[in-house]
């Protein structure tokens, strides 16, 4: 069986087929990795703050959460994606677990041994059936485990799992207002115009929350330590008073050993 030859496409680049990359030397690999754009033609104008709000607020929530957890995920928000043979994409939001974590362009399926298993996108405007519709079909045939979708303006988050042996994904059924992944151990809701991520009952702050925290960390400290410093000073001046009213004291009595004719300091 003859293999096609791989032909890069401006217009719309996509990754070898698998068939093509087996087929090339390591130098001709390197060479078409290269040649995948790292950025995302954009055909739309971007989204504004309801976008990248949440987009921004879930990927610094996981990042610190898994940071925290000593896990390797990698993490990333709009990066270019590339499977065997396919167009490519780039999510909002992308997790790949016990993976090094370190930065990259674009995220090659063929290069990495493995494809995502998390997906989050943020639909305000533009193609809803893209992120609706097309997406679930898409992201299940590449067999992405969890798609999520949020739609902060209708105030909307729906999950979908893939099933072992299924090419199709299953709706995930929410309780109490929380939708389970099972990726990466953690509840979503909505809160806020934003998908907050729950470890049990807790939920998990985003970076502003985390500076917030830190901040009021920091005033409770310097509080306590104006506090203490000013207990410390009235300390010192009760002291010092009590020692004035012993000196005093004594000159009293001094004096009066004086008048009788006592010389104190012959009575030390």
């Amino acid at each position: 069986m003859t293999v096609s030859r791989y032909e890069f496409e401006p217009e719309a680049p996509r990754a070898p087929s698998e068939a093509q990359w087996a087929s090339m030397t390591e130098a001709e690999r390197a060479a078409v990795v290269a040649m995948l754009p790292s950025e995302v033609p954009r055909s739309t104008a971007p989204e504004g703050d309801r976008h990248q709000i949440p987009k921004k607020s879930a990927l610094e929530q996981l990042r610190d959460w898994f940071r925290r957890h000593g896990r390797s995920v990698y993490l990333s928000a709009e990066l270019p994606v590339y499977y065997p043979g396919e167009e490519l994409f780039a999510p909002d939001v992308i997790a790949v677990l016990d993976v090094e974590p370190h930065p990259r362009d674009k995220w090659v399926v063929s290069v990495e041994g493995r494809g995502l298993d998390f997906v989050l996108e943020v639909h305000v405007r533009g193609n809803a059936k893209k992120d609706r519709e097309d997406n679930v079909i898409r992201y299940a045939k590449l067999a992405i485990p969890e798609y999520f979708l949020f739609e902060p303006l209708h105030q909307r988050l729906v999950g979908y799992r893939l099933e072992e042996g299924k090419q199709s994904y299953v709706p995930i059924v929410p309780q109490a207002g929380r939708w389970s992944s099972q990726v990466l151990g953690l509840d979503l809701a909505m809160e806020g115009g934003k998908v907050r991520f729950f470890s049990g009952a807790a939920p998990l702050p985003d970076a502003e929350e985390l500076i917030v925290r830190l901040d009021e960390m920091v005033n409770a400290q310097v509080v306590g330590a104006l506090e203490r410093e000013r207990e410390l000073l009235a300390q010192l001046e009760d002291e010092q008073r009590a020692r004035e009213r012993e000196q005093a004291r004594a000159d009293q009595l001094a004096a009066k050993l004086r008048a009788l004719g006592v010389d104190p300091d012959a009575l030390d």
